[in-house]
């Protein structure tokens, strides 16, 4: 195992915004699994439109992992659901061959997860894991409360001038993000925030990020 337990938590604990989570902790998390993919979402950070495998796998109707986290808000393997057999022919894919996917929960909603893959060959998630999987999920929602908790909050009016999207942007702006660190929060190009802040800037009649800024606190 790449870390232990105990350091994780302690990394966790240390986060102060979502992309040091993405950027920081989740390969080492991903490591300590010993997965060949992973990855942390976020439900009200997904595209509007995606395409492909990438749908497939973030549909609860097709993928009965995911299914599973969004109804029992517990982490679960592939393994304990379905046969490998069946689990092939739902996912094909040679590096998610075996799964693990737990919730991140705020407020008593699911508002994202955390999903592990490791080769077919490779051996597969085991109870142990899951274990493991709840604990950092619990610290890692924690985490992720304390840090929206903490998000800068427009009071003005005018935010119904703009769409949910862009004031994402702007309350991303305002804790001093850059535009291609934006990009990577939100998983969006870096060229689709600078579009959006154009948007912005004229639906407010302003003309710099500080008074786009002032305008919705205001």
């Amino acid at each position: 195992m790449a870390n232990s337990l105990s350091a994780l938590f302690q990394e966790i604990a240390q986060a102060d915004n979502e992309q040091y989570l993405q950027q920081q902790v989740i390969p080492k998390i991903g490591k300590y699994f010993a997965a060949k993919r992973y990855r942390l979402f976020f439900l009200d950070q997904l595209p509007p439109k995606m395409s492909g495998l990438f749908q497939r796998a973030l549909s609860i109707e097709h993928n009965p992992v995911l299914r599973y986290v969004f109804e029992h808000h517990a982490p679960v393997h592939e393994g304990v659901l379905l046969p490998a057999s069946e689990w092939k022919i739902i996912c094909p894919r040679l590096d998610h061959g075996h799964v693990i996917a737990g919730p991140i929960v705020n407020d008593g909603a699911l508002v994202g997860g955390i999903g592990l893959t490791r080769d077919r060959h490779a051996l597969a998630f085991n109870q142990q894991n899951m274990i493991d999987m709840s604990a950092l999920c619990l610290h890692l929602s924690t985490c992720i409360a304390k840090i929206r908790s903490q998000e800068i909050r427009f009071a003005s009016a005018k935010t119904k001038l703009i769409t949910p999207r862009e004031l994402q942007i702007a309350r991303l702006v305002a804790l001093g993000r850059t535009n291609s660190e934006i990009g990577k929060d939100l998983w969006i190009t870096e060229n689709s925030v600078k579009q959006a802040l154009k948007r912005i800037f004229r639906k407010l009649n302003v003309s710099s990020r500080t008074e786009m800024v002032v305008q919705l606190l205001n």
